[in-house]
């Protein structure tokens, strides 16, 4: 054991993901940090800080999250496999997509499987999470809570905190805050051209009240194809622009589906930012399916210390 007041470095396994991408390079990186039990809360910011990304991952035993009592009637974790610690470069976050499909992936990697399904435990809740290996390469595919539409936002309001006027907004649909677990807002936009020259403003998302955590989701729907073209703005992402945002994509296929009876899309996202990503996603059984391709960039170990005695 460690003398008091020590920490002591633990080598745990580490894998580097582009989730939402068949290549490396492309789609949205995520980091995950396996065997992760007993990292403090504080390091597991300080590593995703120095890591980078929109979001890292960190994979614990389930169980009760920190501060709850366990349900002696539920059991620990209430079945889940696993449980998916997700921070940003600011902060923890309830749920997140990418970084749930990338960490199934790493954990079947991990386990030595081509097949899995797994029960994930976020801060939401339980989601069911499969990966499995196809034509030689990862697929993943989760099934996101029922949405929670929300408010409509103003069309001026909305339009304000990307830089642009009303009239470059899709005058068919309406902004509107909807959740599979993660609030986004959603902005039709009018062109592609006016997705492209978008200036946002994260100073002003406070003002759509639907907390830190809040992803600014402006995208064109090409009706006849059924193809959208999106770009993510997140408060807390630090300025980063996120290039495929799989708990957004959940929340618009299912906003479309209310609007236009859509029951499937494509998301091509991160195109202007050079990363660019597919996510399909589409309704099924009341419930968001959200589903990409994962390729793995590289895997390891990291020295991570654990919690002080």
């Amino acid at each position: 054991m460690p003398e008091s007041g020590r920490s002591s470095a633990s080598s745990r396994p580490f894998v580097w993901l582009d989730v939402f991408t068949d290549r490396p390079l492309a789609g949205n990186g995520l980091a995950v940090v396996l065997d992760a039990d007993g990292i403090a809360d504080e390091t597991m910011l300080a590593f995703a800080r120095e890591v980078g990304l929109s979001e890292t991952t960190f994979v614990q035993s389930a169980g009760p999250a920190p501060g709850e009592d366990a349900d002696p009637a539920a059991g620990p974790g209430s079945g889940a496999d696993y449980r998916n610690r997700i921070w940003t470069v600011s902060s923890e976050i309830p749920f997140a997509g990418h970084p749930s499909l990338g960490t199934a992936v790493a954990v079947a990697i991990d386990r030595g499987l081509e097949r899995a399904g797994f029960t994930q435990q976020t801060g939401v809740g339980l989601q069911s999470v499969e990966a499995v290996v196809e034509g030689g390469g990862w697929r993943a595919s989760m099934s996101q809570p029922p949405a929670d539409l929300g408010r409509i936002i103003r069309p001026e309001q909305a339009a304000a905190a990307l830089g642009l006027t009303v009239d470059l907004l899709d005058p068919e649909l309406s902004p509107q805050i909807v959740s599979t677990g993660l609030p986004a807002l959603l902005v039709p936009v009018r062109d592609l051209d006016s997705l492209a020259g978008l200036e946002p403003d994260p100073g002003r998302f406070a003002a759509f009240e639907a907390g830190p955590a809040l992803n600014v989701y402006p995208f064109v729907f090409e009706r006849g194809s059924r193809t959208v073209r999106a770009r993510c703005f997140g408060a807390d992402l630090a300025g980063i622009e996120d290039p495929a945002t799989g708990s957004a994509a959940g929340p618009l296929v299912a906003y479309l589906q209310d609007c236009f009876d859509v029951d499937s899309i494509v998301v091509e996202q991160g195109v202007e930012m050079g990363r660019p990503s597919r996510i399909e996603a589409r309704m099924e059984g009341g419930h968001p399916r959200v589903s990409g391709a994962v390729a793995v960039v590289a895997t390891g170990t990291v020295d991570l210390p654990g919690k002080t005695d």
